[in-house]
């Protein structure tokens, strides 16, 4: 990708993309996700953040290749040993049909993983070049926020959650960026995981926490 398209994945700043050709021009074609660690200004918050929607096609891991998130990988290897896949033949026609055909409830319970992250999982192995968020609805949006520099700190919206992972949910409230609601802002109790409290797909009401307009970031809060 170009480092004008890089520019469009979440967390990713013009000074990071050009990093990361800069990188690729170096070592030639990334063979990991792993790689990318190494790039010049793509720290770890930046790594989680981006990674789900980088991919390494035709790369040492099959899983690089899909929207699946590094964290959700060992969720994988549990369930493609219960089903008896060779992990190296995950994306063949007689692995898809396994995975058609499995009861996400039992699984779910059987992995100890929510259902929906279970379900974006399957839907991934099954159609690895799809955008999960292709399937969702588009966010409510506030007329008057354009971009970073017009929002402001206890600023109330509506957007829609893009992802959720181990650490939080990301919400797309129409920047070119999706912002982070950390796992400690979800709610007013602890929870042990966000999918406790929301879904991929949900619509939901936030504050603006922080705005890092330098880095390109936003915080969000669901805690009223």
């Amino acid at each position: 990708a170009s480092p004008s398209l890089l520019q469009y994945v979440s967390g990713i700043s013009k000074q990071v993309a050009g990093n990361i050709i800069k990188q690729r021009e170096k070592i030639g074609k990334f063979s990991s996700r792993k790689q990318l660690k190494d790039v010049p200004r793509l720290g770890e918050k930046t790594y989680e953040q981006c990674i789900g929607f980088l991919r390494i096609p035709d790369g040492e891991n099959p899983l690089d290749g899909t929207p699946i998130h590094p964290e959700s990988y060992n969720k994988v290897a549990e369930l493609v040993m219960k089903l008896e896949i060779n992990p190296r033949q995950i994306h063949t026609e007689g692995a898809k049909e396994k995975l058609k055909n499995i009861s996400l409830e039992q699984m779910a319970e059987t992995l100890e993983i929510g259902v929906p992250t279970l379900q974006d999982i399957v839907e991934s192995l099954i159609r690895p070049g799809r955008d999960p968020r292709e399937d969702l609805p588009q966010p409510i949006l506030k007329k008057d926020v354009l971009t970073i520099n017009d929002l402001q700190e206890g600023m109330e919206l509506k957007g829609t959650v893009r992802n959720v992972v181990d650490f939080g949910a990301f919400v797309d409230i129409g920047l070119k960026n999706d912002a982070l609601v950390h796992i400690s802002q979800l709610a007013n109790k602890f929870i042990k995981h966000p999918l406790d409290v929301v879904s991929i797909g949900d619509i939901v009401t936030v504050r603006v926490k922080d705005v890092d307009r330098e880095k390109g970031r936003v915080g969000l809060t669901m805690r009223f």
